[in-house]
């Protein structure tokens, strides 16, 4: 309770500021609705000349682009406001004034900032995927549109582990921004579904990297129904990321130069 208490008072400060900057907050919906434009009229263009792409036709195509339209824009709202300033707050020794407070300095560094200036673009998205789900022809069990709910958060969240792990490395890289800049460029992988790429690529998303967790992996769960097998693999892989992360993180501090050292 008493995170959750904080994570409110995180949410109060963000709303309270971004209505200082309404131009920005406008601007912002501006520009993530027109990225959700051009997502969108890609793969119209593209199903002109082809009936299926991996596999899935425009309707499913559809529910995968706006289900991952849902984890960006979650993900540009809980984190990655967060994820910027981490590695500058690392090179600066400004993680001392987190280390000593009494919360975990993760938890704190990683949810402090909640980007209210990006919430509309979350119930926008939110409204593409509720209408790509109704315009869906075929017959979707609820137990498999809750699993595809639920993956869509839990992408969001491995999403947010994936980034870490390559922003950690600034412990020791003492670089601008880490590895993090390699992340955007992987990360286009994801908004195509994972069943297109070469099957050595495919497992790499699906067990190394695990992009295709943020939208390609959801939406296979919704067509074909949730299987104990899947769940366990996604299990088992999201858990081993997490144990990765913290590990990585743990390291990092060890090896942390505080500004007063």
């Amino acid at each position: 309770m008493r995170y959750l208490r904080l994570y409110l008072h995180f949410l109060r400060f963000s709303f309270s500021r971004a209505m200082e900057f309404r131009l920005d907050f406008f601007f912002r919906v501006l520009m993530d609705g027109a990225y959700y434009a051009v997502n969108l009229a890609f793969f119209e263009v593209l199903y002109r000349y082809t009936t299926l792409l991996g596999g899935w036709d425009l309707d499913q195509i559809y529910v995968f682009v706006c289900g991952f339209l849902v984890v960006d824009a979650l993900h540009m709202t809980v984190f990655t406001n967060n994820l910027w300033w981490l590695p500058i707050f690392i090179n600066r020794g400004d993680l001392d004034y987190y280390l000593t407070r009494p919360v975990s300095p993760l938890y704190f560094l990683s949810l402090r900032d909640f980007a209210a200036n990006s919430f509309l673009n979350v119930l926008i998205a939110g409204g593409l995927l509720a209408w790509a789900l109704a315009r869906y022809p075929g017959d979707l069990a609820p137990l498999s549109v809750g699993v595809f709910l639920a993956s869509l958060v839990l992408g969001t969240i491995v999403y947010y582990l994936i980034r870490l792990l390559f922003i950690l490395p600034v412990f020791w890289l003492h670089s601008g921004r880490g590895l993090d800049e390699m992340v955007w460029a992987v990360q286009k992988l994801a908004e195509r579904p994972h069943q297109i790429y070469h099957p050595w690529l495919r497992t790499a998303l699906i067990t190394v990297l695990p992009l295709a967790f943020t939208s390609s992996v959801p939406a296979a769960l919704l067509f074909s129904g949730p299987t104990v097998e899947r769940l366990l693999h996604v299990t088992l892989v999201v858990g081993a990321l997490f144990i990765g992360v913290v590990g990585l993180w743990r390291r990092g501090l060890a090896a942390y130069s505080s500004a007063s050292s």
